[in-house]
C-alpha cells in the first residue's frame, strides 16, 4: 500500500491477565474511509486510544503519518483529531465558545481562530446556533459540534469511536454527508461504527474479535467470502420458524431481522430442506439473497472466524 497514513505491527495492550488487543497489524492509506467492526470488548477503543496516544502499548509498534506513536506523541497530536465516544462538550457555553475554548487547547494562532470558527460552522450547518448553549443540543448537532471541535486545528487524521452511536437517523445521514466531505479534501478517516449500513460506506472494513484481526478488507470482499448461502425467510409465527430451521442439519445460524429471517446454510442445496421445515405454518416468503456485512458479523460471532 503506498502511501500509509497509519501503520500498526503487532499492537499490544494488556492489562494484568486481560488481553485488550492481541498483535494487531493493520495498515490504512492516506484518505482512506476505515471503519473497525467486532462485538463489545474486541478491542476497538483500546486501538484509538492507542493511536491516539492516550495509552501506552504492551508491545508493538504504530506509526500514524509517518512519526511514532508513543516516542513522537506530542508532534503527532497536533496532526491527528480524536473524537471519543463521550466527547467533553461544555454545556454551558455555546457553541461559538465552545469552538474557541477547542482552538486554544489546540494552539489555533488567534489570527486564524474567527476564520476557522466561521469555516467550521458552516460545514457542519451549526451556523443559525452559534449563540445556543450546547446543553440545548438535540444529539445530532452535540456531534456535529464535537467534531467540529475536534476540527479545529485541520487534522490530517481523524479517530472517530461510533461517533453516532445513538443518533437518529437523519443525523446521522447528515453527519455522514460530512465525513464524505472531509475524505474529500484528503482526510483519513479511521472510525468505529456498531451500524452495518456505515460500514457498508467504508472503503474497508477491519472485524476485530477477542483483541484480535479476525477478517480485513473492502465491504464486498468480506461479504463474498461467506461460505455457503443465505436465504431470507418470512413465517409465522417467526420464534417458531426459527426454532425449526435452526434445529436443521445444514443450518449454520438463523438470525432475526425485524419480520424477516437469514437462514445460514452450509450449502445452497439445502433450500428445499429449510422450506419442508416449515410445513404446518404460514410461509410469506422464501428465497436467496446476498450476504450483507450484518451476516459476515454474525457468523463471526458465531464463532466463524473465517466467515
Amino acid at each position: 500500500m503506498t502511501d500509509i497514513a497509519i501503520e500498526i505491527q503487532g499492537l499490544r495492550k494488556t492489562y494484568g491477565e486481560l488481553v485488550a488487543l492481541a498483535g494487531l497489524s493493520l495498515a490504512v492509506a492516506r484518505g482512506e474511509v476505515f471503519a473497525l467492526l467486532g462485538p463489545d470488548g474486541a478491542g476497538k477503543t483500546t486501538t484509538m486510544r492507542l493511536l491516539a496516544g492516550i495509552l501506552a502499548p504492551s508491545g508493538g509498534s504504530a506509526r500514524v503519518l509517518g512519526l511514532d506513536v508513543f516516542r513522537q506523541a506530542e508532534g503527532l497530536k497536533r496532526r491527528i483529531g480524536y473524537m471519543p465516544q463521550r466527547f467533553a462538550l461544555y454545556g454551558d457555553l455555546t457553541v461559538a465558545e465552545n469552538l474557541r475554548f477547542f482552538a486554544s487547547i489546540y494552539g489555533v494562532p488567534r489570527a486564524e481562530r474567527l476564520a476557522r470558527e466561521a469555516e467550521l460552522l458552516e460545514f457542519s450547518r451549526l451556523g443559525p446556533f452559534r449563540d445556543r448553549l450546547a446543553m440545548y443540543l438535540s444529539g445530532g448537532m452535540k456531534q456535529k459540534l464535537a467534531l467540529a471541535c475536534t476540527l479545529m486545528h485541520s487534522p490530517e487524521v481523524l479517530f472517530l469511536d461510533e461517533p453516532t452511536a445513538g443518533v437518529d437517523p437523519v443525523s446521522r445521514r447528515e453527519f455522514w454527508r460530512i465525513l464524505y466531505r472531509l475524505a474529500g479534501q484528503g482526510v483519513t478517516l479511521f472510525l468505529s461504527t456498531p451500524y452495518m449500513d456505515e460500514a457498508e460506506r467504508c472503503a474497508r472494513v477491519a472485524m476485530l474479535d477477542r483483541g484480535g484481526l479476525a477478517l480485513c478488507g473492502t465491504p464486498g470482499e468480506l461479504k463474498a467470502g461467506l461460505r455457503g448461502a443465505i436465504l431470507e425467510v418470512i413465517a409465522e409465527p417467526p420464534r417458531e420458524a426459527k426454532a425449526r430451521l435452526a434445529a436443521l442439519p445444514g443450518v449454520r445460524d438463523v438470525h432475526i431481522f425485524g419480520e424477516r429471517l437469514h437462514v445460514w446454510l452450509e450449502t445452497p442445496d439445502a433450500e428445499a430442506t429449510v422450506a419442508a421445515a416449515l410445513d404446518g405454518l404460514t410461509l410469506i416468503a422464501l428465497r436467496r439473497i446476498a450476504p450483507g456485512l450484518e451476516d459476515v458479523f454474525n457468523a463471526l460471532a458465531a464463532g466463524e472466524g473465517e466467515a
